[in-house]
Order: structure tokens, then C-alpha cells, then sequence
């Protein structure tokens, strides 16, 4: 079976960069303040984790973050009996210690975890505030300062995968989309270094492929692969080069597609 992928992150002594489109780091705080939990919906590369990781810091609070996969259950966030030297202890999964410490606990592309997530999920979501420890016997009431975030990608599910009602009207939820053309550039230019020219021309080649939409493509050029060509152009190599291998080739694995979103890479940003 497969731990999950996790970080735990203390205390930050600032809270990491983080430009707002709209008012949503006010909304994450009043919803951690109402003891609600919150559900963040938007596509991939738009700035979920980082607005997670920024609200982390400002509020005081560690954060322990998993990422969603498909052998991802509830025994990998609650915990499970190890066997050390004849004895058996229990150790306790990320979910459980977020809990216990009033921590920020994010599990990230939820929809891609198994469906017994929801057990320990629900309890945790609504006024019980608790976790069922089926294994131990115990029902944790959450810490002070715990909150329940979840973040997926509605633009890109399949039918077996969505959000049941029963879990999606447990939360408060908050939609972000990519920023607009000038928070964009900004954000790009903040992360990677690169002059503003660089950072506009790389907004626009994201518009252009963004209107794309002969092309099946499951997503779009995300701010992420942004940075990522940007930063790769502050390493030396050249801007059109640096979208390619950045963008269009993380795009898709398709010749034709890929030799269509060359051409557009071309007509913004030259050979």
C-alpha cells in the first residue's frame, strides 16, 4: 500500500507570497475563524496550494497537507498498529495528528482518494468536529485552530470521480480561476525573477492557448508551467525553447497537438 504523500509545515516566520484576485484570503480567514471548513475548486496551476500555504502562516497555524491518489484511504489518514520488536504500537496518520494539534489539514485533488475517505471526513466537516478512530476506540474532538481544507479540479473529472452532495454541502467553497492578465504577469515576474517583458509575453502565449479549443486537451496552460518556462529562461535558456519544453510539451503527449500548440507558441513568441 502506498503512504500518502504529505508535508508538514511548522510555523512560518512569514507567510509565503501570495497575490489575491478577489477576496479570498478574507474568506479563509473568516471561515477559520467560524470553524468552518472550506473546499477550494479550480483548475490545475491557478494557486489553491499556495493560497493554503500563504493563509497557513498568517494565521499562526502548522499545516499538514496530503495529495490525493488512488490507493489513498482512510486508514492512511487516521493511522494504523505497527509491529516494533514484538510489540504493537499505533502511530498516528496525518489526518489524526492535524487534529490533535489544531494544525490546517489539506488534502489536495480529494476526488482522486478512495471513497472511504468520507468516514473519517463527514464527522470533522459538520458542528461534531470529531474524528472515529475505529481501530483505538477513541473520538478526537479537533484542537483549537483545526481546520479541514480540501481542494479539487472540477473542470477535470471523471463521472466515477465527483464530489458527493452529502460531502460538497459540508463546506464552505471558494472557486479561483487563473488571474487576470496583469496580477498574472505580476505573479509570474514575483516567483521567477524574470524581467516584466518576459513575464508579458508568456501571459499572452497562456491567453492565446487558453482560447484553444479544437484541440482536446485535458488542461490548459496553468500559471505554474508559467513560472516554470520563466524561471528556465532566468537559467539561460531561450524563451520560445523554455515555453516549449514548459508548456506545450507538459500539455500534451499527441503529435498533432503538440505541433498546433508550436505554431501558436511561434506566432507569440517567435522562433
Amino acid at each position: 500500500m502506498r503512504s500518502p504523500h504529505l508535508a508538514a509545515v511548522p510555523l512560518a516566520t512569514a507567510p509565503p507570497p501570495y497575490l489575491a484576485q478577489a477576496d479570498e484570503c478574507d474568506l479563509f480567514a473568516q471561515a477559520h475563524a467560524a470553524r468552518l471548513p472550506l473546499l477550494l475548486k479550480g483548475p490545475t496551476g491557478c494557486g489553491k496550494t499556495r493560497l493554503v500555504e500563504h493563509m497557513a502562516a498568517r494565521l499562526g497555524r502548522p499545516l499538514i497537507t496530503v495529495s490525493g491518489h488512488d490507493d489513498l484511504g482512510a486508514a492512511d489518514l487516521t493511522g494504523r498498529h505497527l509491529i516494533e520488536g514484538g510489540d504493537t504500537r499505533w502511530v498516528d496518520g496525518p489526518l489524526t495528528r492535524a487534529v490533535r494539534e489544531g494544525a490546517i489539514f489539506y488534502l489536495d485533488e480529494v476526488v482522486e482518494a478512495r471513497k472511504d475517505i468520507t468516514v473519517v471526513l463527514h464527522p470533522l466537516a459538520d458542528d461534531r468536529r470529531q474524528l472515529p478512530l475505529d481501530r483505538t476506540g477513541e473520538q478526537i474532538a479537533a484542537a483549537p485552530g483545526f481546520m479541514l481544507v480540501l481542494s479539487y479540479n472540477p473542470g477535470y473529472q471523471h463521472l466515477l470521480k465527483g464530489l458527493k452532495p452529502s460531502t460538497r454541502q459540508r463546506f464552505v467553497a471558494l472557486s479561483l480561476g487563473y488571474p487576470s492578465p496583469v496580477l498574472e504577469a505580476q505573479i509570474v515576474q514575483s516567483e521567477s525573477g524574470c524581467p516584466p517583458e518576459v513575464a508579458l509575453q508568456l501571459v499572452r502565449l497562456a491567453q492565446a492557448l487558453r482560447r484553444l479549443t479544437e484541440h482536446d486537451l485535458e488542461e490548459t496552460a496553468s500559471t505554474r508551467l508559467l513560472v516554470m518556462a520563466a524561471r528556465l529562461t532566468q537559467a539561460g535558456l531561450p524563451l520560445a525553447r523554455a515555453a516549449h519544453v514548459a508548456v506545450a510539451e507538459a500539455l500534451t503527449d499527441d503529435a498533432p497537438t503538440l505541433a498546433a500548440l508550436a505554431e501558436v507558441l511561434r506566432a507569440v513568441l517567435g522562433d
